[in-house]
């Protein structure tokens, strides 16, 4: 697992119990509030509030009343408007929002969403022209059109008017639109700034409409799909809008929404920002990923079963084939980078492959982001032109790096954690070179860590079916909302058992008698850096599982560690070791801790030998003694695995070092067989053992 940093929150416990007492939430649902800084009653109350009347007034969004009034009067006028989208969840849940509203009000309503690979994000002249061609003469933007300055320049030349309705950051001019309605504007005092794209849409509605209970209530399925997939704050109006969206949704007027559902197996099941997020969001996303995000919005605005089923069963059916050309692109990505990038030098991974789909580079490029823990620039090539896409980490600003690199890109934008770039392709190594450079400058590993943010370490008798239920109240979860960590030091690994072919790992974990059962996903037994007997501490979240009509509590894990007492065993052996190679003198007891017999060290070389990728192999040292010791049921401790290291080396088998944590090992290449029976390490350690 990649090493994270844990923060972990102290909240009054006096508060936890004061809220538990006069609310009503259970003692786990208390800590978890007041490690968000919600401490009394009415705090509790406004951050929990789904209150549809608390929906703030559309009519304080900055040009709002002159949008509303553009609209009305092209209604009236029997004038086209083309509401013009983008292709994610949010640019199309807005569009269809929007479209169905006023195809609702007899408008005559089109809409257009750019192609993503053609076209790219956001106004074009080209569809400018094409819009006006189809005889528009009013354009309705949608989580788009913020920064188009010069584009809606050129829509006034050729006879369109523009409102604008975004939700992104501005620049210091905005455009020269009919209206500009985004709660981002420097000027506008709207009280809640963080909406999605289909969110300032469902405020325009609301503003046209004048009811904003009837709208959330007819339209909260689609502008609760498109927040939650955006990853807006689930604060606030969000969580009214989700909380909203959620209830409706299982019983969605949408034909495409609930064949959707059906499609993905979700008909029957509680549906959470986790089934949008991670059920919903992909397969909607696969179309405009692909290039046909146009399908994803007739889906939602077709009222025809039969069109209905089909385009839902077209929308999963694109989500394989993303997700195949993903699992492509990353096992060539992956050995690109084995043949390219030094795993212990490099700070930052550039890479760039034919043809490689420029829709889904960016999935791809997050995912070795996160299993490597660097950041990572992946670049599809046509011809002599390359269109990349990075994903970084907290520490990195991924932005201000390629802004250091702006004299060798043609285009480049995004923000700290993500960003998307235009390049020659003959710049390409220098932009390798200079991003190396930069982040070697910039930024110190232990900035990039991964921050795993834990809101109250417990007791194990908090744990019971009750508590976990409780948890409940805090739905439904998000960004700055996020679903309860908890923690335990010192629990006891009791088992480790493999499952789904050693993709993941069941453990029995216990604490002060009480046994746990907990998930560890994504990791098989052989990655885990703990064995059985050792002493963890244990981040994880809570859920309940019913198996066979028996519900019970287990732990979803989502870090472990080892507890301090095994890292000062460690460094116990340690010292001895360090004495070792200083030549000094041992006990016999000392050295025999030390002294690896011949199965050890044939364990310790078929290990590494099995999981070096390219010859080479970076692992925690305390993690590699105890995945080897899990793997071979042997004794093989933190001392005796560096002198199976040493003899190796002394054997010209391998070279390793240390650096930044890690032990870094180098396999050598060899012929025959490796003879150690002349091991100067074994006879001075068998000389001291006696």
């Amino acid at each position: 697992m990649k090493i994270k940093k844990w923060v972990t929150a102290a909240p009054d416990a006096q508060c936890a119990q004061s809220l538990s007492a006069q609310c009503g939430f259970t003692p786990l649902a208390a800590l978890a509030l007041c490690a968000r800084g919600v401490n009394t009653p009415g705090e509790a109350a406004q951050f929990l509030s789904t209150d549809v009347g608390a929906l703030h007034d559309p009519m304080k969004l900055c040009d709002m009343e002159r949008a509303v009034a553009e609209i009305e009067r092209a209604i009236e006028a029997q004038e086209k408007i083309v509401v013009f989208g983008d292709y994610d969840v949010d640019g199309v849940t807005a569009t269809c929002v929007l479209v169905d509203y006023l195809r609702s009000r007899g408008a005559i309503c089109e809409y257009y969403i750019p192609d993503r690979v053609s076209e790219g994000y956001g106004l074009n002249q080209t569809a400018l022209e094409e819009i006006a061609a189809r005889g528009a003469r009013l354009i309705v933007t949608v989580d788009s059109g913020i920064t188009a300055i010069e584009e809606i320049a050129y829509a006034a030349q050729i006879g369109l008017r523009v409102v604008i309705t975004d939700h992104h950051e501005c620049r210091s001019e905005l455009p020269a639109a009919i209206a500009v309605v985004d709660p981002k504007r420097p000027d506008c005092h709207y009280p809640f700034a963080q909406l999605a794209g289909v969110g300032v849409a469902f405020k325009l509605i609301c503003a046209l409409d004048g009811d904003s209970a009837a709208m959330l209530a007819r339209y909260g399925d689609l502008v609760a799909l498109g927040t939650v997939a955006d990853v807006m704050p689930i604060i606030g109006e969000n969580r009214i809008i989700v909380a909203a969206g959620l209830q409706c949704m299982p019983q969605t007027p949408r034909l495409g929404l609930a064949m959707l559902l059906r499609e993905a197996g979700q008909n029957d099941r509680k549906l959470t920002s986790g089934t949008i997020s991670f059920v919903l969001a992909p397969r909607i996303n696969a179309a405009g990923r692909l290039g046909q995000a146009s399908r994803a919005a007739e889906l939602f605005l077709t009222q025809d079963p039969v069109q209905a089923q089909a385009l839902a069963a077209w929308l999963c059916e694109q989500n394989k084939i993303r997700q195949s050309a993903e699992a492509d692109i990353l096992e060539q990505a992956i050995a690109k980078l084995r043949r390219e990038h030094d795993p212990i030098e490099d700070r930052v991974i550039v890479l760039a492959g034919e043809n490689w789909h420029n829709g889904v580079i960016g999935i791809v490029s997050s995912r070795i982001c996160d299993r490597y823990g660097t950041p990572t620039v992946l670049i599809a090539l046509d011809g002599d032109v390359g269109k990349g896409s990075g994903r970084s980490l907290r520490g990195f600003n991924l932005f201000e790096a390629l802004q250091d690199s702006e004299d060798l890109l043609d285009k480049y934008g995004g923000h700290e954690l993500a960003a998307g770039l235009t390049i020659r392709r003959e710049n390409i190594p220098a932009l390798k070179a200079r991003l190396q450079a930069y982040a070697e400058h910039n930024v110190r590993p232990a900035d990039m860590m991964p921050l795993l943010r834990i809101d109250s370490q417990i007791d194990p008798s908090l744990i019971t079916q009750e508590n976990v239920a409780g948890l409940s109240a805090l739905e439904p979860f998000g960004l700055k909302n996020a679903e309860p960590v908890f923690s335990m030091d010192n629990m006891l690994v009791e088992e480790i058992t493999p499952i789904s072919s050693d993709r993941h790992v069941r453990l029995l974990l216990s604490k002060n008698g009480v046994q746990f059962t907990a998930m560890l996903f994504g990791t098989g037994a052989g990655g885990c850096g703990f064995a059985q007997g050792n002493a963890v501490d244990v981040a994880f979240h809570l859920e309940l599982n019913t198996f066979r009509s028996r519900t019970s509590v287990q732990l979803v894990v989502q870090d472990v560690r080892l507890s301090d007492c095994e890292l000062l065993a460690d460094q116990k052996l340690l010292s001895i070791y360090t004495r070792y190679m200083n030549d000094q003198a041992l006990t016999s007891a000392e050295a025999k801790l030390l002294m690896p017999d011949r199965s050890d060290l044939v364990c310790v070389w078929r290990h590494i030998n099995s999981r070096a990728e390219e010859g080479r192999l970076s692992v925690p040292s305390n993690a590699l003694s105890r995945r080897i010791a899990w793997e071979s049921k042997r004794d093989i401790n933190i001392g005796k695995l560096f002198v199976c290291l040493d003899v190796f080396s002394e054997s010209s088998l391998l070279s390793y070092h240390f650096k930044d944590g890690l032990v870094n090992i180098v396999l050598k290449p060899y012929q025959g067989k490796a003879d150690i029976s002349g091991s100067v390490v074994l006879a001075t350690l068998k000389s001291m053992s006696r």
